[in-house]
């Protein structure tokens, strides 16, 4: 074959898949019903008020954990931390545990329930120092921010010295001072750090950081934004600096409009705001991802679907999707897509139909009954249930396995402690160890004597309301 057809070919076919391939993921169902995302131990995914970032070809979602029982404004309520997960696709995801332990007496005095919190975590990559940079928004000292390192996306990472900023650098400590933020690097290396200003009552600032990222320069632009905005997402398109930001400023509130603002430098000037969300897809604006494809640069824009305002918010939802362009660079208002496509360097299995979302309804008044049918001869060594807790039941959880041949008593009767369990959905592992025989049906039922709070499962929303829903469940017979 000629020499110039076979690198014609040749390019033809690594060209191939940036144009056929794409990741799919579902942000809701086909009834644009909000869905659980799950990770790969078929816990939900409970990471919020953070980002998704790209390094190396893996997607890491970062955020706040709810699962422990922070409830913000609850002063009994512990911090849980921050938590991290990855991907490859964005569909199947890895929890890779906490940040750093957050369950020591420093960490739960400046972030439990006495204060106002510790959110937002966002990680940048230092190409210089070659370390990634994590700086999280806190309440308990006067710049509003604590600054880490670490060797890797996932940690574990360590706190460095205090930040400075420009902005309220005279202001009372441990005040609501700075809040909700943003790391963006430049294509030159220089990292900026967009922030809300609350002693302008919203306003944003964004400022320069110095070459190892973990402190302010005080080359700053302030109010950026006038007042009552939050949730600044910085980034930058084909020589234009975008601003995102949360229109106006609403914490854990659904349906929060989302503005931007364009400039052709971090530091400013800036255009007026264009809205381009009402409701932000049923939450609040959260993050832009800037994402590199060999098939080109997506830009991930990120929604917290809060569950109607609650205080702990370990049942809260999300919506990721691309922004779309139009060819002056100006932002398309956001069309809130059920299923959402990326550009992929490979062939990725589309998710399944998603449709299950969890329903808090066992209590005192009401169990739920599943039942089952054996596989197989043998010992039900392992019963794994989703399953969580909320608004702080007053008795523990009863779990009871049943035989089809009318004895009163069950097989095998679980009590379990309240405290064992999340306030987010995670699979409980229970060991029964009795003798089933194949093709035989048991009856599980949940119950709990609880006359407070309750306990909840994952439905499949299409037969919650059913005398036997289905829900997330498995077991092994051996």
């Amino acid at each position: 074959m000629n020499l110039k057809y076979q690198i014609i070919l040749w390019l033809a076919i690594i060209c191939l898949p940036f144009s056929l391939y794409a990741q799919t993921f579902s942000n809701f169902n086909k009834k644009g019903e909000q869905v659980t995302k799950f990770s790969k131990l078929g816990d939900a995914v409970d990471a919020h008020d953070g980002e998704i970032a790209y390094f190396n070809g893996t997607y890491y979602l970062y955020g706040t954990s709810y699962g422990c029982g922070f409830e913000w404004g609850h002063k009994d309520a512990p911090f849980c931390g921050f938590e991290v997960y990855s991907s490859r696709d964005m569909v199947t995801w890895t929890d890779k545990g906490t940040l750093f332990d957050a369950s020591t007496p420093v960490w739960q005095t400046r972030c439990n329930g006495n204060t106002y919190g510790c959110f937002r975590p966002h990680v940048i990559y230092n190409n210089n120092t070659k370390l990634y940079v994590l700086w999280i928004n806190v309440y308990d000292n006067q710049v509003g921010y604590r600054v880490f390192t670490g060797k890797t996306p996932v940690g574990p990472f360590v706190e460095q010295a205090q930040p400075k900023l420009a902005v309220n650098s005279d202001a009372a400590v441990a005040g609501l001072n700075n809040g909700d933020h943003d790391t963006f690097v430049d294509d030159d290396g220089t990292a900026y750090l967009a922030y809300t200003d609350w002693r302008a009552k919203g306003a944003i600032a964004i400022e320069q950081l110095s070459t190892d990222y973990l402190t302010g320069t005080g080359k700053v632009v302030k109010a950026v934004t006038a007042a009552q905005t939050e949730a600044p997402a910085l980034f930058k398109r084909k020589g234009i600096y975008y601003l995102i930001y949360s229109d106006p400023n609403c914490g854990y509130c659904s349906g929060t409009g989302a503005s931007y603002r364009i400039a052709k430098s971090p530091l400013g000037p800036w255009s007026e705001g264009i809205k381009i969300s009402d409701n932000s897809c049923g939450g609040q604006p959260s993050f832009v991802s800037s994402i590199k494809l060999q098939s080109g640069d997506v830009f991930l824009f990120g929604s917290d679907l809060w569950n109607n305002a609650a205080k702990n918010e370990s049942l809260a939802n999300y919506y990721w999707s691309p922004l779309k362009f139009n060819a002056d660079g100006s932002i398309k208002p956001i069309e809130c897509e059920n299923t959402v496509a990326i550009p992929s360097v490979k062939s990725t299995k589309t998710n399944e139909e998603l449709n299950y979302a969890p329903g808090c309804d066992i209590n005192v008044n009401k169990n739920r009954l599943l039942k089952f049918t054996a596989d197989k001869t043998g010992v039900l060594a392992n019963l794994s249930i989703s399953i969580f807790k909320a608004a702080y039941p007053d008795a523990g959880l009863q779990i009871s396995i049943w035989g089809d041949d009318g004895n009163d008593q069950p097989l095998k009767l679980f009590d379990i402690n309240a405290y064992k369990l999340s306030w987010s959905p995670k699979s409980l592992l229970l060991h029964p160890d009795i003798q089933v025989i194949k093709g035989k049906s048991y009856t599980l039922m949940i119950y709990s004597p609880t006359t407070k709070g309750c306990y909840g499962l994952e439905y499949d929303r299409s037969t919650k309301d059913s005398p036997e829903p289905k829900f997330i469940y498995s077991t092994t017979i051996k």
